[in-house]
Order: structure tokens, then sequence, then C-alpha cells
């Protein structure tokens, strides 16, 4: 098997356990306030697909996300995320005001996903080697193959854990198995 071939395979699965996890969450439970620091899940997951759009569309093919072009207006958060940088300070609060529409965020998210495994499918194994500068956001210099798999599949999984942990707290079932 091709490491492309695994980093799809690998991201359709993180993917597929999100969906899970989000499953029968309502809007009720999405804008719960969890004690202490810990996000709601509408923040959490509105976090989680605007980050995988912003990643791929806006650093690795350096062109605008979704949530800013043909969905603009059409993703299901009331707001979008602060960006890394000056205006991070204020993710805090963010998390605490945004509002989410679940079945319109969960249709956004689909076309996210499949925006990702597109842009997946098109690379050639060399690209997974091109050399990324993210000092901008902490990271520093790594290359392409280490950045889907850390940036994005790891991310999606992490965000699952954590619906899945708030989900628990309401009473609910989290992961799907």
């Amino acid at each position: 098997m091709d490491t492309i071939t695994l980093l799809r395979m690998q991201l359709n699965m993180a993917h597929q356990t999100m969906e899970g996890t989000m499953e029968g969450v309502t809007d009720e439970m999405a804008h719960w306030m969890p004690p202490g620091r810990a996000n709601p899940i509408g923040a959490s997951y509105a976090h989680t697909v605007q980050a995988e759009d912003a990643i791929i569309n806006g650093i690795f093919k350096q062109e605008a996300p979704l949530y800013a072009s043909q969905w603009l207006n059409k993703t299901g958060f009331s707001e979008p995320m602060p960006s890394v940088g000056p205006e991070w300070g204020d993710y805090p609060n963010w998390t605490r005001r945004v509002k989410v529409d679940v079945p319109a965020i969960r249709e956004f998210a689909q076309a996210v996903y499949a925006n990702t495994d597109q842009y997946l499918a098109d690379l050639k194994p060399e690209d997974l080697d091109r050399q990324l500068d993210l000092t901008s956001i902490g990271i520093g210099h790594v290359n392409l193959g280490w950045a889907i798999s850390m940036l994005v599949i790891a991310h999606v999984d992490n965000l699952a854990g954590e619906i899945s942990c708030l989900k628990g707290l309401q009473g609910a079932q989290g992961y799907p198995f």
C-alpha cells in the first residue's frame, strides 16, 4: 500500500469516527456549557471542521477555504473561528459565543471531507516531501506528509475524543462503538 492510500484510509476512518460520535447530538447538547475550561460540543465540532478546511485549502492549497468562498454563510456556525496569530487570543471567547446549527454544520463537514479526500487523491508520492514553513503558527518546518498526519488526521481523532467525553457528561453515548 502506498502512503497516500494509507493517509486517505486513516482520514476516512477519523471522519467516520467523528460523524458517528456526532450522531444524536441535538442543538441543546451542542450548546451545553461544560464546567471548567472545556469547550461545548458545537464549538469543538466547528473548530474541527473549520480547521480542516483552513489547513487543506488555506495552507496546503493556498486558496480560500470553503467557509470563506462557496460555503460562505452556509456553514452552520454563526461566526468563523479566530485565525492563528493575533486573533487567536479571542479563541476562548469564541468557543463560548459561537452557535451551531447541527444539521447544517454536519452537511458542511461532508463538503469539507470530500474536498480533503480529493486533495489527497490528487497528490503524488513526492508531494508528501514538500516542505512547509509553519513557524507562523508555532510548528516550524515540516513536510506535507507529517502535516497531513498530525494537523488533519490526528486533530480530527483528538476532537472526536473530546466530543465523546462531552456527550458522556450529558448522559449520552460518546463514541459510536
